[in-house]
């Protein structure tokens, strides 16, 4: 296998291990072009991967989540005038 093919070898590793969502996102739609997308995920599982984007998805705390969360306080929603 070239790794030219594999996103997360040919790009900079820290994209994969990011904070900013958006970051995160660009990582993830790399995996989706990856050719061993569904063994990087399995053995991401089988190992319990603490964080990261594994197989096009983000793993916090070992577990896999849909969206990761920038860090701080979510925004305040501005309150409907009365």
């Amino acid at each position: 296998m070239v790794a030219g093919l594999i996103p997360c070898r040919s790009n900079d590793p820290e994209l994969w291990f990011a904070e900013q969502t958006a970051q995160v996102e660009q990582a993830k739609a790399m995996c989706r072009t990856c050719p061993i997308v569904e063994g990087c995920l399995a053995g991401a599982l089988e190992r319990a991967e603490p964080w990261g984007v594994w197989g096009g998805e983000v793993f916090v705390a070992g577990a896999v989540v849909a969206v990761k969360r920038g860090r701080g306080r979510p925004r305040k929603s501005a309150a409907p005038a009365a």
